[in-house]
């Protein structure tokens, strides 16, 4: 350990490599409160491509296991430390090195943090659509490398249709150069498209290059309150089937309503079963939500209230931006799973994870992107109890195979990381498998990187 230490040392600056042992812990693991996480040899901060080159080629001369790091707020443990390893944090690589409105690219390292990259391509009228829930946190390399998705993903699609080239450094120290600037191209292999998802395990990015749009104009949304969550999904379905792309189109049960009522005080009534928030930023907003409204009536609607403006509409999405915290309150411990189905299976999902719950007797609170059918049941337990936990682990399990038996798949932005890599395999197949880790061994031979995730 020692010689690694001071290989590691030898070549970078002083601050950037960091054994302080509280430190460490503090960089051990990502939000994921039930993955474990081993411990880390040494914290290396680098600041250039050069650096991240350096701590590459010292771990394959001393097969020393990488695991790369964003800001740690996914939740599936893929930035969680194994034993002995290199924590390879980007964060410090936070430039955004161009932004080209004529192209409607941007030219960013890893570290910069979503909402940075949102509000600087907007001074430039343009528009960089990816919003994970953590967007004030999280940043473009994580997001790049779970995939991330959002809340405007209905309409905007998720992190892996804005990347349009990479710079990595492969395990052994190369820099590999994927994808173009341009509009389009098809040149070879899709090898950007590869790495979009790959959680660190086939090389570390250090550069993007991101496509961006026009800005939308501003959103404006509506709440309906249902009766029912089959109710709430036929609502989803028609706007759908008519032919509606909202910018936002989430869900919430009742569980997570009367969370968020708890916590916020918005004055739900009690009767709510599903809340549908639908936001559209076309030209004519007021004209989309009162046809939506309509359709809403009709699958069965109690209430359905639209904004009149910008501010109404914060107020209406606040509660689903709060919709986490607030389930976090009911229990010490949540564990989020991130099960996406096709939209027209949404009730099935949501009456069976009900189920669940009440057989398992676990408190579950579902929130979804439900434009895109991805479901995010947060299971609330005290860890403290065996049982309790032998529970949640069960409405775990049971859910994600619920998930695939409605034809959908185990992890719609999350990625797999440790709590879903043995479900890869059953929603993969033998044969799928089998090529993905010859893909890993492909670009690490000697598995160095993020040993122990995805595969």
């Amino acid at each position: 350990m020692s010689a690694l230490i001071e290989q590691l040392r030898a070549g970078l600056p002083d601050e950037a490599v960091v054994t302080d042992p509280d430190v460490l812990r503090s960089y051990a693991r990502d939000m994921s409160g039930f993955c474990e996480a081993g411990e880390p040899a040494v914290l290396v901060l680098p600041r250039t491509v050069e650096q991240v080159q350096y701590v590459m080629r010292t771990a394959t001369a001393l097969r020393t296991p990488v695991v790369p790091q964003g800001a740690r707020t996914g939740l599936s443990g893929a930035a969680n430390a194994s034993d002995g390893c290199i924590l390879l944090s980007l964060v410090r690589m936070d430039r955004i090195l161009e932004i080209n409105p004529v192209d409607r690219t941007a030219v960013v390292e890893p570290g910069v943090v979503n909402a940075t990259l949102s509000r600087a391509v907007a001074e430039h009228g343009l528009y960089y659509p990816p919003d994970p829930s953590s967007w004030e946190q999280c940043t473009i390399g994580g997001n790049i490398a779970t995939g991330a998705g959002g809340l405007c993903c209905a309409k905007y699609g998720v992190t892996a249709e804005y990347v349009l080239g990479l710079d990595v450094v492969l395990a052994d120290g190369r820099l590999l150069t994927t994808g173009r600037r341009t509009a389009k191209g098809v040149a070879g292999y899709d090898l950007t498209r590869l790495f979009v998802g790959s959680e660190g395990s086939l090389g570390v990015v250090v550069r993007a290059v991101l496509a961006l749009r026009p800005q939308p104009p501003r959103q404006l949304a509506l709440a309906a309150e249902f009766p029912s969550t089959a109710a709430a999904c036929a609502a989803i379905c028609s706007i759908m089937e008519r032919g509606h792309t909202p910018a936002l189109l989430e869900l919430m049960d009742r569980t997570t309503l009367r969370a968020v009522n708890d916590m916020t005080r918005m004055g739900l009534p009690a009767s709510t079963e599903a809340l549908v928030l639908c936001a559209f930023d076309t030209p004519d907003p007021a004209a989309d939500l009162a046809a939506v409204g309509e359709l809403c009536t009709a699958a069965g609607a109690s209430e359905v209230v639209p904004a009149s403006d910008t501010a109404e509409t914060e107020m209406l999405l606040q509660a689903r931006r709060l919709a986490l915290p607030a389930l976090e309150r009911l229990a010490p411990t949540v564990l989020i799973d991130d099960v996406c189905v096709p939209r027209t299976r949404l009730a099935e999902m949501l009456a069976g994870t009900a189920a669940i719950s009440e057989e398992q007797g676990v408190t579950i609170g579902v929130c979804a992107h439900a434009g895109d059918g991805n479901t995010h049941p947060v299971i609330c337990f005290d860890p403290g109890d065996e049982a309790v936990v032998k529970a949640a682990r069960e409405s775990f399990e049971r859910i994600m195979a619920l998930g695939l038996e409605l034809g959908g798949t185990i992890t719609g932005e999350h990625g797999v990381g440790v709590l879903k890599r043995e479900w890869l395999a059953r929603e993969a197949g033998p044969l799928a498998m089998e090529l993905q880790r010859g893909i890993k061994q492909v670009f690490d031979p000697l598995g160095l990187l993020n040993p122990g995730k995805v595969l």
